[in-house]
């Protein structure tokens, strides 16, 4: 599923009926008991309840003590998958997403899960919203999308994992090239994984 979201849009719909959204341009799995990277390695917990269910859910987590980031539950019900939204290229709402991050560059609105979460104005009241029908949160594709999944994506492992967390594991999926990825891959250049 996470190479699957490259080139989809992701998009919040404000309060006032606008709009914020971005392209994902890289993400990361995560499967659970599968994965000792996953937060739901050792089983549910009160934190991670979202990440185990039903899809098509976000799971909102705090990290470092100052960082939301975001994730699109998989899994089956029951099940804990999750892909984690890396960065995204800022299509929607650019001053919605300025005003949220304060003056940055475009490019670093959304290149990292954490600024892509506050350029969402993803929080912890975020945590289980529904991407499906009625709640303020979708992913789609569009005409674009087709040329992002038809494209070179390159596969690397995860970022932040240390030894013995599957930092050897490669479900880091990034378009190479991209001025909007957190950490950027030229194409040609040799890919871990």
């Amino acid at each position: 599923m996470a190479r699957d979201l490259i080139g989809c849009l992701f998009v919040r719909i404000e309060p006032d009926g606008g709009r914020v959204g971005v392209r994902l341009v890289e993400t990361e799995g995560y499967r659970g008991g599968l994965d000792p990277g996953s937060h739901g390695y050792r089983g549910m917990t009160e934190r991670t309840r979202s990440m185990f269910g039903p899809p098509g859910r976000l799971y909102v987590y705090f990290t470092y003590g100052m960082h939301w980031c975001a994730n699109i539950v998989c899994g089956e019900e029951g099940e804990c998958e999750a892909v984690l939204l890396r960065a995204g290229e800022p299509l929607y709402g650019v001053e919605t997403m300025r005003r949220r991050r304060g003056v940055v560059a475009d490019l670093s609105l959304a290149s990292g899960p954490a600024r892509l979460a506050q350029a969402m104005g993803i929080d912890r009241r975020d945590d289980g919203a529904t991407l499906l029908r009625g709640g303020p949160f979708f992913c789609a594709e569009d005409p674009r999308t087709a040329a992002y999944r038809n494209a070179e994506v390159a596969v690397t492992t995860r970022i932040g994992l240390g030894a013995g967390r599957g930092a050897d594991l490669p479900w880091r999926y990034v378009v190479p090239d991209s001025p909007y990825a957190s950490r950027r891959i030229a194409k040609g250049r040799p890919r871990r994984g």
